[in-house]
């Protein structure tokens, strides 16, 4: 029996996030994206994720869905088959990372959400491509979709996340460590530091990406998280 494929998306994005893996993995298997919604910490949308998902999964985040990953992983071993984590930090956020969230929850909260994604955090997120602009529309999209509330709490739930290498270690399930080459925001040292803590893991490192692969250039990831599929 195939298992269900989870997918969780990163900040201020939704399932248009993974829209190419979607059309490539759910042709022999259910792939679903929940979104990362209605909760102010790691914890919180971890036991989110736990209580929409079937009884045993694969389970892959990006980013902040990576941290999620984390979490639910650490919280129900049993229940996760494999993991795929994606452009990620394993680590708790720096402090001087955390004293960026308040001022930017007051632009946001001030009506400044399509401010702060234009001019603080989308010039991090992708390589130099003749499809950046458009994958950048796509960002600003779900961003402006989920607004204002959604970032807030995000912002919060990312500030205060514990720090996972503990957790890391334990993993025994087929884990795939993917991330793009040019990825400012999670570095590939970040993944090289993952793989080393999760005994048996993949790392695949995509060329000519940024943070988000999975629509930068979803083939060369779309093979990855096939040939991660095909081990569990």
């Amino acid at each position: 029996m195939t298992l269900p494929l989870v997918l969780l998306p990163g900040m201020m994005c939704d399932a248009r996030l993974f829209a190419p893996q979607i059309t490539a993995l759910a042709t022999d298997r259910e792939v679903l994206v929940p979104g990362l919604t209605g909760a102010d910490s790691i914890a919180a949308l971890a036991d989110t994720v736990l209580a929409a998902a079937p009884p045993r999964f694969a389970l892959g985040g990006l980013s902040m869905g990576g941290i999620v990953a984390m979490e639910v992983i650490a919280r129900a071993p049993e229940r996760v088959a494999g993991l795929a984590l994606m452009d990620t930090n394993p680590r708790a956020e720096m402090p001087e990372k955390q004293a960026t969230r308040a001022p930017q929850i007051a632009k946001v909260e001030a009506g400044g959400l399509a401010t702060v994604m234009r001019d603080e955090m989308k010039p991090s997120y992708l390589a130099d491509g003749p499809r950046k602009p458009e994958i950048l529309d796509l960002c600003m999209g779900m961003a402006l979709d989920l607004g204002p509330e959604v970032f807030t709490a995000q912002s919060i739930a990312l500030r205060d996340r514990p720090d996972y290498r503990d957790a890391l270690a334990r993993v025994t399930v087929p884990t795939l460590i993917l991330c793009g080459r040019l990825d400012a925001l999670c570095p590939v040292t970040r993944h090289e530091e993952i793989h080393r803590l999760v005994s048996g893991s993949t790392l695949e490192i995509i060329e000519n990406a940024g943070h988000l692969p999975t629509l930068e250039q979803p083939d060369t990831t779309n093979a990855a998280l096939a040939r991660w599929l095909e081990e569990i």
